[in-house]
C-alpha cells in the first residue's frame, strides 16, 4: 500500500514538474493570461466590461486560429513588461513597440503594426511640432516611446510623466500641462471625443519601429503559434478588418494587406 501510495505521488509529482519546466509554455490545455490596459483607445482598453481595442482584438482572432484560451487583466504600462518578463502575464498585448531596450527583457511576436506618435495640445497652447515644445510642460506615459522620443526630440521640454493615459489626458484637459505625446491613433481619439477641451493633433511622427505581443524570454513554443496565427489573420483579411474597426484613417502598411 506505502509502495503504490509513493509511486503515485512520485508521477503526479513529475507530471507537475514536467508542466512547469522548461520555461516555455505552448498554451495547450492552459487559459493564457494577457496583460493589457484599460484605458488606451483605439489600441487597448476596457469597454462595458470587455477588453477591447485593435491590439487585443486581433490577439483574439490570432487565438482563434491556433486554439487558444485568453483571459485578460488590465495593469498600468510602465509594469506591465516586467509583469511579462517574471511569468504573471503570458502575453503583454498594448501597442507594445519594439525597441532593442525591452528586447534585453522580454521576446516578442513578428510585428503586427507599426509605431505613430502624436503631438497633442490645446488649440491656444502655441504647440505645432518637436521644436515648440521647448521650456512647455509635456505629458507622456512613463516607460514609452513617447516617453524616450520626448527626450530624444525636444530635450528642454519638461517632460511630466504619468502612469497611464487617463491621467495624462486629465492633466491636458485641464492645463496642469502644456501637451502630451501619445500614441497618434489614441491621440486623434481624444482630441474626436473630447470636443469641449479644443484638443488638436498639431502633428503625427511616424517610425519604423514594429510593435508586436510580449512574452517572457524562451517562451518560443507559445511566440510560434502566435506567429502562425498572426499570418493566417493577415493572409484571410481579419487584420484589416479589425484596423478598419479601430483605426479607419491610418493606412494598411503593404505587408499586412490580405494575401500576404
Amino acid at each position: 500500500m506505502k509502495k503504490t501510495l509513493v509511486t503515485a505521488l512520485t508521477a503526479t509529482l513529475l507530471a507537475a514538474l514536467t508542466a512547469c519546466g522548461g520555461g516555455s509554455d505552448s498554451g495547450d490545455g492552459k487559459t493564457l493570461r494577457v496583460g493589457t490596459l484599460s484605458d488606451s483607445k483605439p489600441n487597448a482598453y476596457q469597454e462595458n466590461g470587455n477588453y477591447t481595442g485593435f491590439d487585443n482584438e486581433l490577439l483574439k482572432a490570432i487565438a482563434a486560429k491556433e486554439g487558444l484560451k485568453l483571459e485578460f487583466a488590465a495593469t498600468e504600462f510602465s509594469a506591465l513588461l516586467g509583469q511579462v518578463a517574471n511569468g504573471t502575464f503570458d502575453i503583454g498585448s498594448s501597442a507594445i513597440s519594439q525597441t532593442e531596450a525591452r528586447k534585453k527583457t522580454v521576446d516578442f511576436s513578428a510585428p503586427y503594426n507599426y509605431q505613430s506618435l502624436g503631438i497633442e495640445a490645446k488649440e491656444t497652447a502655441g504647440i505645432t511640432d518637436e521644436n515648440s515644445l521647448a521650456g512647455k510642460r509635456i505629458g507622456v506615459v512613463q516607460g514609452t516611446v513617447s516617453d524616450t522620443w520626448l527626450g530624444s526630440n525636444a530635450p528642454t521640454a519638461q517632460a511630466v510623466r504619468f502612469p497611464n493615459d487617463a491621467a495624462a489626458l486629465n492633466a491636458l484637459k485641464t492645463g496642469a500641462i502644456d501637451g502630451a505625446v501619445f500614441d497618434q491613433a489614441t491621440a486623434e481619439d481624444y482630441a474626436k471625443n473630447n470636443a469641449d477641451a479644443k484638443l488638436k493633433v498639431t502633428k503625427a511622427i511616424t517610425t519604423t519601429i514594429p510593435h508586436g505581443f510580449a512574452f517572457k524570454k524562451g517562451n518560443n513554443d507559445l511566440i510560434a503559434k502566435i506567429n502562425d496565427g498572426l499570418k493566417k489573420v493577415i493572409a484571410d483579411g481579419t487584420w484589416v478588418k479589425v484596423h478598419d474597426q479601430f483605426e479607419p484613417t491610418a493606412p494598411v502598411p503593404a505587408e499586412f494587406k490580405a494575401g500576404q
